[in-house]
């Protein structure tokens, strides 16, 4: 079973949601929110594979959502990409679930390696559910 390869970009800011969208876009179908409200609608529309997070938004914060988001699919890949990559955050952001987390400004090539990383962590998560799921459903024979 293959992801979904659909990214969901959570940023406040213009200038870094439009340049995560243009880096992946290449690779990805890419969708964007500028605050933690528009994330958490997108997310309960569209089954996304990934989301990558900003930790300082207004209204909700990026641990917020990223709670949220684990609670409605505890199975996404989320990625922190935060200009207050403190060692705390850190910790509490992989805490909640996140997968990774990065510090701005982000290097491209480090993006790009970081998500092509969660995507196969997450195709091997969905591959042992499903043969789980499978063992789980299969007549017993004994």
């Amino acid at each position: 079973m293959s992801p979904n390869k659909s990214i969901l970009i959570v940023e406040d800011e213009a200038g870094p949601r439009e340049s995560l969208r243009m880096i992946l876009k290449p690779f990805y179908e890419i969708h964007t929110a500028s605050n933690g409200e528009q994330a958490i609608q997108a997310f309960q529309n569209k089954n996304f594979g990934l989301v990558t997070l900003d930790l300082n938004m207004p209204g909700m914060t990026g641990i917020d959502v990223l709670k949220e988001l684990k609670k409605m699919k505890p199975e996404v890949e989320v990625i922190i990409i935060t200009a207050l990559a403190t060692l705390p955050n850190a910790q509490k952001a992989i805490h909640y679930g996140a997968s990774d987390f990065l510090s701005k400004p982000f290097h491209v090539s480090e993006v790009i390696a970081v998500i092509k990383k969660s995507f196969d962590r997450l195709e091997s998560k969905l591959k042992s559910n499903s043969q789980a799921n499978q063992i789980s459903s299969s007549p017993n024979t004994d």
